[in-house]
């Protein structure tokens, strides 16, 4: 209950209660956050009831996020605290109010919602129970540093049973072996005692050896005293490893784990799945279901290569890593190379894109793509499909899976499951939280979305994963004021369907923020002037001013030296860009002070095929129209290839432009990094990753998309105070470099990534991370709710285009 709450209802019961009619006399059964507080701040403007501005009740509505309303009725869903819950209900006639269960909750908003069913015997998910005796953070300034908790709640935990926890430790160190060669110990080492004396002597022989000599020079010494390769690659190295160990057996701390653990030569095949959308290097981006999350795989595929190769040369191994990204082929695959089987990535070794094709039940192969939101009833042959082939390409399992988005999360999961390999999960972004209400209407979203079969995937796959890897803290559990996309998962309602009442549970040390970055052989400052790539100059030039007669343009500056606004993203609603425009089409400052460069979608209506990016086409042309935008907007229809797109921030950036990303939401912001990293100032949402990624003021700015005037009068203000501080620019782009090379670099990214898979390895070795009883209701869960559901999916119509034998 929150402090005062209850004090406060009694002393003010009937102007309390005369707000809570307030909200029952806008006859809406459900009201948002928004709502309830601007209701409650009209509420307030009346004077005898201004003394709740300041209120313990004040605080409640603030920190309520939703009310379900039934005369005589009203349920509050009360948030006090960054993921921790109450639910509060009053009964306007007899001015009672009381705390109910989070079900009753749920049971209340299902019977006003009225979806059918039997609502008293709706199922419940609750997954509470399993994880009652397992280790969990307090705190949520702690949420997301999970690795952090685990490694010291686990490693005092481990030795305290004398003569168990450093043999699980021996056990774990003698299991590694890569391609049929014996790492790290043999079996001359035959226990704990004896590990402690091979540990002294080998310390005692290699004081006495040259400090960058190698396993050649002290190999022999070293396999007759219990050791094998994988402790460094020189002697120094080699005494390093060897005192870690020793200190860990001495009086075990998590420091000294957690390096040891995180260096330890365990990952050298990787399999990463994302089965849906047109996975390729070229040609790709646009197209439906693809855009972020490609680039995001490939950037994260060569950075984790490079991180593997160093590791194994610093470990004195001679081992090379193979790195798999698991997909969909495509038999209709256009202009892209989403029809071959095998593919390289370019600017790696050994990673390649292994593609294999959804299937009917008959076993013909479905040759067109396919929506996210109608794969579904493919990804259970597609993972058995997958395995297969994985062993055969690697040969040899993977040492951790890694499944992007809903699909690859699932498909991981099964994977890992057959395999016995540590799984991490990336979801990128999950739908939930995209649509008003989509669990509560699911029924009405069905037929276009499918959003049970979404949902119940990921309520399996989250809870499955070994961990789970989020780009920003406000993925995992959100602000003070708005709620996680991970969080949204831990309570809600699908009517008719099931109930859950503890889907998942963000305090669970699973989660870690490791942030990626932009690939820096591309986005990098314009002010590097002997990196950047005149040869793209003319072609950038003729994109930015030249002539309206391309079919993929719209538009044309008239002044062209005016300072450009950039912004460059899929034309999805939630991406905003038609309310950019908007914006700048009402802001006669904005529009004085600077020209609006868009770069997304199509121009032309009829090259897509796309719903709802149709719509977006529609209203963009009604928008210039409508506010005679073509002398101050151009329009551009196409996707640009990487290198010309760090070009563009550049040369935007040298004219002394700014980037915007007026996104709904955003759970990144991989834009928003590259034009930071380019040196473009950059205004971006603050609802999702930005507001993480930009400190406000200082390396950038946050806007809010629910107030494009005000956002187009700050973004004005920015340049008017450019004309007048004439150094303002050059300091927040300088800002906005600091902030990138900081805490957004690939670099950091996989080496981060690579020492949670050890560590996560590890505690799943030694303890019971594995979670077997949630393991066994998920596989129940898997067979009775979501096998059910996908059942709902098939598609006529992609079976009708199937060939006939």
């Amino acid at each position: 209950m929150i402090p005062g709450l209850g004090e406060f209802l009694d002393k003010y019961r009937n102007a309390i209660y005369s707000l809570l009619r307030h909200y029952v006399g806008l006859d809406k059964p459900f009201l948002l956050r928004s709502e309830l507080w601007d209701e409650f701040t009209r509420f307030c403007e009346k004077r005898e009831h201004q003394h709740l501005c300041d209120s313990a009740m004040a605080r409640a509505i603030g920190f309520s996020q939703e009310a379900v309303i039934e005369a005589p009725w009203v349920y509050l869903a009360v948030r006090p605290r960054i993921a921790r819950w109450t639910y509060l209900r009053f009964h306007l006639d007899t001015l009672d109010h009381e705390e109910v269960t989070t079900s009753e909750f749920l049971s209340f908003k299902e019977r006003v919602h009225g979806g059918g069913g039997n609502q008293e015997w709706m199922p419940e998910i609750d997954l509470g129970p399993f994880n009652r005796e397992f280790p969990r953070l307090k705190e949520p300034r702690s949420i997301g540093r999970g690795v952090e908790f685990l490694n010291r709640r686990l490693s005092s935990q481990l030795f305290q049973e004398i003569g168990k926890g450093d043999k699980r430790l021996l056990e774990f160190l003698r299991m590694h072996q890569c391609q049929g060669r014996q790492l790290m110990l043999n079996d001359r080492v035959a226990d704990v005692i004896a590990l402690g004396h091979a540990l002294h002597r080998a310390e005692e022989y290699l004081s006495e050896q040259p400090p960058e000599a190698g396993w050649e020079r002290v190999g022999d010494a070293l396999q007759q005293l219990g050791f094998e390769p994988g402790w460094g690659r020189t002697v120094a190295r080699m005494r390093e490893q060897l005192s870690l160990l020793t200190d860990i057996l001495e009086a075990p701390a998590p420091e000294p784990l957690a390096r040891l653990l995180g260096e330890m030569p365990m990952i050298f095949n990787l399999a990463i799945v994302s089965p849906h959308g047109f996975f390729g290097q070229s040609n790709v981006l646009g197209l439906p279901d693809t855009g972020g999350q490609v680039v995001y795989i490939l950037d994260q595929v060569r950075a984790l290569e490079r991180e593997i190769f160093r590791r194994v040369r610093d470990q004195g191994l001679e081992i090379e890593p193979q790195i798999l990204v698991v997909t969909r082929l495509i038999p209709e695959a256009g202009s892209t190379s989403c029809d071959e089987h095998l593919e390289r990535i370019a600017g790696t070794r050994n990673a390649r894109i292994l593609r294999i094709p959804f299937r009917a039940d008959s076993g013909e192969v479905i040759p067109q793509w396919l929506s996210r939101f109608e794969i579904w009833p493919y990804l259970e042959r597609f993972a058995l499909d997958a395995e297969r082939e994985v062993l055969a390409e690697l040969k040899a399992r993977p040492d951790l899976i890694i499944g992007n988005y809903s699909d690859g999360s699932l498909v991981a999961t099964l994977l890992s499951e057959r395999l016995h390999v540590t799984q991490c999960n990336v979801a990128h972004a999950l739908e939930k939280t995209k649509y008003l209400y989509a669990d509560l209407y699911w029924r009405e979203n069905e037929p276009e979305y499918h959003f049970s079969c979404q949902f119940t995937a990921d309520l399996i796959a989250m809870n499955a994963a070994d961990f789970i890897i989020t780009s920003t803290y406000q993925e995992i559990a959100g602000t003070a004021e708005s709620v996680g996309q991970y969080e949204s998962y831990g309570a809600f309602t699908m009517p008719g369907l099931y109930r859950v009442v503890n889907g998942i549970d963000v305090f669970d040390p699973k989660f870690n923020i490791v942030s990626p970055g932009a690939d820096s052989d591309i986005y990098f400052p314009y002010t590097e002037t002997k990196r950047r790539l005149p040869g793209l100059h003319e072609e950038i030039k003729q994109l930015v001013f030249g002539d309206e007669d391309r079919p993929d343009a719209r538009g044309r500056f008239r002044e062209i030296d005016k300072p450009v606004i950039l912004t460059m993203a899929r034309l999805d609603p939630i991406k905003n860009i038609s309310g950019l425009v908007e914006w700048y089409g009402r802001s006669p400052e904005l529009r004085e002070q600077a020209n609006l460069l868009v770069i997304a979608g199509h121009v032309n209506i009829e090259q897509s095929g796309d719903r709802e990016e149709r719509d977006q086409i529609q209203r963009m042309h009604r928008l210039i129209d409508e506010h005679g935008l073509d002398g101050q907007l151009r329009w551009l229809g196409l996707h640009l290839d990487k290198h010309l797109a760090g070009e563009l921030y550049r040369y935007i950036a040298e004219r002394r432009g700014v980037f915007v990303q007026p996104a709904l939401f955003e759970a990144f912001g991989l834009t928003v990094v590259e034009a930071m990293s380019s040196g473009l100032p950059t205004f971006a949402t603050r609802y999702g990753g930005p507001l993480e990624i930009i400190q406000h003021g200082q390396s950038g700015f946050h806007i809010d998309p629910n107030h494009g005037d005000r956002a187009a009068e700050e973004i004005a203000d920015f340049f008017y105070r450019c004309k007048t501080d004439p150094g303002y620019w050059e300091q927040i782009s300088a800002n906005g470099l600091q902030r990138i090379h900081e805490h957004y670099t690939w670099e950091r990214y996989a080496s981060r990534l690579l020492s949670l898979s050890c560590i996560y390895g590890f505690w799943k070795y030694v303890t019971n991370l594995e979670r077997d009883e949630m393991r066994r209701y998920l596989e129940m869960f898997y067979g009775l709710a979501y096998r059910k559901r996908v059942e709902t999916v098939r598609n006529p119509a992609v079976d009708n285009q199937l060939p006939t034998a």
